[in-house]
């Protein structure tokens, strides 16, 4: 299993939003940068991802499992970005701010310190373990 984050303004497609849409969980859309598509192109059926706040919260605040793999985003006129299609599986009980995982020494080579501007990242197994053991949960 690989592992990812998917960011998101609240504003725009918030958390509760997402779990909302239960088991046929919605579609990963919009995304149009081309490192953020090679990581939806690698993303498998079954990979988990933290589903991140952006903007003012900048949290973790829960789990999503990847169910449906790579396809054509039918938001993107020019066909050159696709979607991975994602439900929510669990609340991160103790949301982890973007603060906690800077001050983290362990997490500072993850996407999401180094390369926080990506709206789809990897994240790596142990990077995985930390972070839901500080937002409560066993990994």
């Amino acid at each position: 299993m690989t592992y990812w984050l998917f960011k998101t303004e609240p504003e725009t497609w918030s958390w509760d939003q997402q779990k909302k849409k239960g088991a046929k969980g919605e579609p990963w859309s919009g995304v149009r940068n081309h490192t953020a598509k090679l990581n939806m192109k690698a993303m498998k059926k079954g990979d988990l991802g933290f589903f991140y706040h952006s903007g003012g919260e900048k949290a973790v605040v829960g789990i999503v499992e990847v169910i449906e793999e790579y396809q054509p985003d039918p938001t993107d006129a020019k066909g050159q970005f696709g979607l991975v299609v994602v439900k929510a599986v669990k609340d991160m009980p103790n949301p982890v701010t973007l603060a906690d995982v800077k001050a983290t020494p362990s997490l500072k080579e993850m996407s999401l310190v180094t390369s926080f501007r990506l709206s789809v990242q990897p994240v790596t197994a142990q990077e995985w373990k930390i972070v839901c053991k500080k937002g409560g949960l066993k990994s």
